[in-house]
């Protein structure tokens, strides 16, 4: 099974290629890293078909090495300085409309290992975010409720 043509265009991988980390050898020895593009090319085929790691057609390095690159990229910051790089660019460009967008900054933990019978405790007080989020909507708008009949 051969690849027709590549994922990304030469004018692509040109902007993506400086924002990745060169891949520092083993002191130790070992095999040669596999080459940034196409890794980054074997994640955008995971996240393009949806398929599992171990599925990765032999074209691109193997899954448990695109998993690794894309969690030390994670770690280290470089896909957020992806996409830090690409939003910017896109605004300096003008296509991004900011009007259209929100931030939604709330996080519920998940409890582990407590049965679906167990009371919540009574000290723990209720998230206020879908209401401090509801009051921040409702004073940014021009929407007006209409009033209640009786």
């Amino acid at each position: 099974m051969g690849r027709t043509k590549p994922m990304l265009t030469d004018e692509q991988w040109e902007l993506i290629e400086p924002l990745l980390p060169e891949p520092e050898p083993n002191p130790k020895g070992g095999r040669p890293w596999a080459e940034n593009r196409d890794v980054f090319e074997g994640i955008l085929w995971i996240l393009k078909t949806g398929a599992r790691w171990r599925d990765m057609p032999d074209i691109y390095p193997s899954g448990s090495t695109c998993w690794r690159r894309l969690k030390q990229w994670d770690e280290d910051g470089t896909w957020l300085k992806i996409w830090r790089t690409f939003i910017g660019t896109l605004d300096e460009q003008g296509q991004l409309d900011w009007s259209e967008s929100f931030i939604d900054g709330s996080f519920v933990s998940a409890k582990k290992g407590v049965s679906q019978s167990e009371r919540p405790r009574g000290g723990k007080a209720r998230s206020g975010w879908w209401w401090s989020t509801a009051k921040e909507f409702l004073s940014a708008t021009t929407w007006t409720q209409r009033p209640r009949r009786k």
